[in-house]
């Protein structure tokens, strides 16, 4: 401002009147000043402004585990939608699974005084360092996963109902030899997910089979390696149920150009779903509820509601994407 005063050849005060749009600056200074402003480049510091006004930034940061990946992304959109809503910027990063990362993004943002936070936790993140950002004023809602050592806002999947679901309709289809596949155990919705599956195979009487489950399998070609593993072996599996969208992907690479049916069931929807040559089975949500219900969880807490911490669970349901 001081840069624009010394060009236009006015007051600092009067730079301050036209950029804040006080109607009763005379038109001439008006013109020099903002003649000034388009030279210079000037942009009004709005976070700063409000913070001298005792005001929010009206800013609010989203935190993912990766923004290529499909589920991650429709929860960004339907939260950015709400924050747009609400006349606020969403500010969005990615952990990579990296809970130092998560720190070192989150405080960031923090120091940046956004009014709150949306977080996907990285595996064996403890974030009991957010708790004097939280007693500051800056709430925090939980997507996907739950806090540790926190107590906090949550929107999660019913991970235990959908894995259940999976398990006992390939087992009513006559599956006696089902293989599961899992990412990190150190990821909350895997364990969630991979206990409530063999807890169902066993309620259903279904030999637990050691090298027909496999977990820490975190990548498209870890899942394909996998399975490929596993339909070379003498008791290859008739099924097949992968946890998360990504070991989808994989177990279908596994199962391109082999002639054995093998039907196939992932947690997580993904785009070309429809598309594949197998028979697919889907547990399906809807993903951008839960970015809209954590936006609305937060935003009520930044208007000022301090009743206790809830858990919102968003329903499954199985859903046929491909025949086969």
């Amino acid at each position: 401002m001081t840069d624009v005063a010394r060009l236009a050849g006015v007051s600092l005060k009067t730079v301050s009147r036209v950029v804040n749009n006080v109607p009763t600056v005379d038109p001439e200074l008006a013109e020099r000043v903002l003649a000034a402003v388009s030279e210079l480049g000037f942009r009004r510091n709005d976070m700063a402004r409000n913070l001298r006004a005792g005001s929010t930034s009206a800013t609010v940061g989203l935190l993912i585990e990766d923004l290529a990946n499909p589920f991650y992304a429709g929860i960004a959109a339907a939260a950015a939608q709400y924050a747009l809503e609400h006349d606020t910027m969403l500010i969005t990063a990615s952990s990579e699974e990296d809970a130092e990362r998560e720190r070192a993004l989150l405080l960031e943002m923090c120091q940046r005084r956004v009014d709150g936070l949306l977080v996907v936790p990285a595996a064996d993140a403890d974030h009991v360092y957010l708790r004097p950002e939280i007693e500051r004023g800056i709430p925090v809602v939980f997507l996907d996963r739950p806090p540790r050592n926190l107590l906090a806002d949550t929107v999660l999947i019913d991970n235990a109902a959908g894995a259940r679901q999976a398990v006992e309709r390939l087992v009513a289809a006559g599956h006696e030899r089902i293989g599961v596949i899992s990412d990190w155990l150190s990821i909350s919705t895997m364990a969630d997910r991979l206990a409530a599956a063999e807890q169902a195979l066993e309620q259903a009487g279904v030999p637990y089979r050691a090298d027909l489950v496999k977990y820490g399998l975190h990548t498209v070609p870890d899942a394909q390696a996998a399975v490929a593993r596993m339909l070379d072996g003498p008791e290859p599996p008739t099924a097949i149920f992968a946890l998360n969208n990504r070991l989808t992907l994989g177990a279908l690479g596994a199962l391109n150009g082999r002639t054995e049916p093998v039907e196939l069931v992932g947690f997580d929807e993904f785009e070309t779903a429809g598309f594949v040559p197998w028979r697919l089975t889907v547990v399906s949500y809807d993903v951008r509820e839960i970015g809209r219900m954590g936006a609305e969880l937060l935003f009520r807490r930044i208007a000022g509601d301090r009743s206790r911490p809830r858990k919102v669970v968003v329903p499954t349901e199985l859903a046929v994407r491909s025949a086969g």
